[in-house]
């Protein structure tokens, strides 16, 4: 299988991007399509062995729209704002002729109205023409969205522009035949007007939703286009794409970080905010990594190519950003279901307005104005920006903040999140542990180094710490989830972890007088326990103590604060987790827990989906998949990320209250561009039906239908503030 995004052009409202996405799923092939109204993009995931990216593209056309690769053209916004000052201009003169009698404005004599209503009617037929090719495309996608049965707004628009411009038509060849009186029946400039209208507020609407997306599309910017290598002691500037792993690179002050790597040599300050959402300058010495993307400060540095290509920590960044934007959330179906069903309703109410206002008023005219005014009053386009609008600005907004949201579905979740689970090692505490008594000899110590040297825990790295000596070889090494490590080591099968794994392998050695005691001693410290052993002896006991991360006594009462349940689930020692959980006023406190007990915890607090889980390690990962949302924190490991549904980009705990913040603030606005949008719809169609004392024409309802999704777009802007 393979994902790839695409860029579509011709969409303009949720009938769109629905029509395409039941289109694209129902080719053999195609496993999954998604399509983003607001960034205009498909992300389709598809069998490449049956499909090639032409045959995708060949579909995308079939259906009415054109892909136009995975690329934007960057001169289409200026080329479009020309050609709208080139018809606004045209439209003044169109509207003069039209209108200029009724202001009584001089008008030269061969398009006056009264004295030559033929060449008045010819004139603006011919002006209105140009107006027909500008909206061309309007017509096209209308009608093959008809044929493909997947009727859009500009189904709605380009049948009312036709149905106005053929009336009009027919009412010329009248007056062409001596009937005058049919002069005031001409509208062609109505049809320009409408395109006009129409074409305005796409382009209102482009470059206000440009303003959502540019964080996004300014991740893709950031990422380097090449580098310098060491090759035989010789700088070598080289693409990012003859960058392999292993090789030196070379980073000057000023310069990007072409790919994650491992500095060897220097010491220098970068800029990581476009990651992290931290101003700081971050100090980067020999042993620290660098991440592609962010920028070297001050200092000449070389290190070591870790991770390349499309495995770099901006790449995967660009692709998890990219994918969230392209997901739905349950809000967006709503809007979705309701315009599945809007524009054949339309359809539908059209033609039963024109049949009552030839039946009430017995007005041909009328009926005609009033099938075009509701075909283009109309506005689903409003209906399909209100959710993935708000929700593109709010995926940007989190990304500025260091916190990357893998599905917008998390967004919308986090608005009923009540109940919050945290880690202990690694996420409430610094993770960095430190030996603070023990009872082992030195050989057994080396051999408890060796074996957790094999393991990516926090409580294994705490132990081996800086040895720098060569440690034992280890085989047969396994991680046993909660409980601990084995391994064996001369031949002889060693054990690392906690008193349940002592039981498991030997419960006879769980009696030990000698540990017991030490081991209460250690407990009363608030220190970890790690036992070394074999299936026949204890070999040595060590307590290691954390510390608790500076700002999250802080950050829980801030979460306490707005109503949230904090839970504290560690596999950690119960006596540790007490001391710890005290302190921070963590009153719910759940010790002493293997990764299987951990999940069926999170389950049973989680039944009403309101359970969100905070972890960092290789043994919260069941967890994290489980809670409606996995929140992995800064540094966690990469399986935790994985399983995670969102991402902390750097140390800074508080970003969890902005996280709620930002969530309902999203959600507010969507309710509120659902509801004007819905209102817009239900006042204005009844008024363009003709059938009240208060009605609107069809150029009054291209401006309002115009007004409509503007209204929507400046509202869903509040987010950026």
């Amino acid at each position: 299988m393979k994902k790839i995004v695409l860029n579509i052009e011709g969409m303009t409202c949720s009938a769109c991007s629905n029509g395409l996405e039941k289109y694209l799923n129902k080719q053999k092939g195609v496993k999954e399509a998604s399509v983003n109204l607001v960034l205009a993009t498909l992300m389709i995931e598809y069998d490449d062995n049956v499909l090639s990216k032409k045959d995708l593209e060949k579909f995308v056309l079939e259906a009415g729209f054109k892909s136009t690769g995975e690329n934007n053209n960057k001169n289409s916004k200026n080329i479009e704002l020309i050609k709208l000052i080139i018809f606004a201009i045209l439209s003044i003169i169109l509207m003069y002729i039209s209108m200029g009698h009724m202001l009584k404005l001089p008008i030269p004599s061969f398009v006056n109205m009264e004295i030559n209503p033929l060449g008045y009617g010819a004139r603006l037929m011919i002006l209105s023409i140009p107006f027909l090719f500008y909206g061309f495309d309007i017509l096209k996608n209308g009608i093959k969205n008809i044929i493909h049965k997947m009727p859009n707004m500009d189904s709605l628009v380009g049948i009312g522009i036709l149905v106005n411009f053929l009336y009009s038509m027919w009412n010329l060849i009248l007056v062409y035949e001596g009937d005058i009186s049919k002069v005031h029946n001409l509208y062609f400039e109505a049809s320009s007007m409408i395109i006009l209208f129409v074409k305005l507020g796409r382009f209102i609407d482009k470059r206000n939703k440009s303003k959502a997306v540019d964080t996004i599309k300014n991740l893709v910017t950031i990422t380097p286009k090449g580098g310098t290598i060491l090759v035989d002691g010789k700088e070598k500037s080289v693409t990012i794409n003859e960058i392999q792993k292993g090789d030196i690179v070379v980073c000057k002050p000023g310069e990007k970080i072409a790919v994650d790597g491992i500095i060897i040599k220097g010491k220098t300050h970068t800029d990581e905010s476009f990651i992290t959402g931290e101003s700081k300058p971050v100090v980067k010495k020999a042993g620290s990594t660098v991440i592609a993307g962010s920028i070297n400060y001050d200092g000449y540095i070389e290190y070591k190519a870790e991770k390349i290509g499309k495995d770099s920590s901006i790449s995967n960044i660009v692709n998890l950003v990219v994918e969230a934007t392209n997901t739905k959330a349950p809000i967006a179906r709503i809007a979705d279901v309701i315009s599945g069903y809007f524009v054949p309703a339309i359809f539908v109410i059209s033609i039963i307005s024109f049949v009552l206002n030839l039946i009430i008023i017995k007005d041909i005219t009328e009926a005609v104005i009033s099938l075009v005014s509701v075909l283009v009053v109309a506005c689903p386009c409003a209906l399909g920006l209100a959710t993935p609008l708000a929700m593109v600005i709010s995926i940007g907004r989190y990304s500025k903040k260091g916190i990357l949201i893998k599905s917008s579905e998390s967004i919308e979740a986090l608005n009923k999140i009540d109940t919050i689970v945290f880690d202990k090692t690694g996420t409430l505490t610094t993770g960095k542990l430190t030996i603070i008594d023990s009872k082992i000899e030195k050989e057994n110590m080396f051999a408890l180094k060796s074996l957790e040297k094999n393991s990516n825990h926090p409580i294994a790295k705490s132990i081996v710490g800086q040895e720098k000596g060569d440690l034992y070889p280890v085989t047969n090494f396994t991680d046993v989830p909660g409980l601990g490590i084995k391994g064996i080591i001369n031949q002889k099968e060693y054990y690392a972890g906690n008193r349940k794994f002592v039981n498991e392998i030997n419960p006879v050695l769980n009696e030990n007088g000698e540990y017991l005691k030490i081991e209460k001693e250690f407990l009363n410290k608030g220190e970890t326990i790690v036992y070394l052993f074999d299936k026949d002896n204890i070999l040595g006991i060590v307590g290691l103590s954390d510390k608790i991360k500076p700002e999250i006594k802080g950050v829980i009462t801030k979460l306490q604060e707005i109503g949230k349940k904090i839970v504290m689930l560690t596999g950690d020692n119960k006596e540790s987790a007490k001391i710890i959980g005290e302190e921070l006023g963590i009153k719910e406190i759940i010790s002493n827990v293997t990764p299987e007990e951990k999940l069926n915890k999170i389950k049973e607090l989680n039944t009403n989906k309101n359970c969100m889980m905070v972890g960092d390690g290789v043994n919260d990962s069941p967890a994290l998949k489980t809670a409606t949302i996995g929140v992995s924190v800064h540094g966690g490991t990469d399986i935790s990320q994985d399983s995670a549904d969102i991402i902390l980009l750097n140390d800074n705990m508080y970003i969890l209250k902005e996280m709620f913040e930002i969530s309902n603030k999203t959600i507010k606005i969507i309710k509120e561009n659902l509801f004007w949008a819905l209102f817009y719809n239900i006042c204005m169609i009844p008024l363009a039906t003709g059938l009240f004392a208060i009605h609107i024409n069809p150029m009054l309802a291209s401006l309002a239908m115009t007004l409509s999704s503007f209204t929507v777009v400046v509202n869903s802007l509040r987010l950026l503030k």
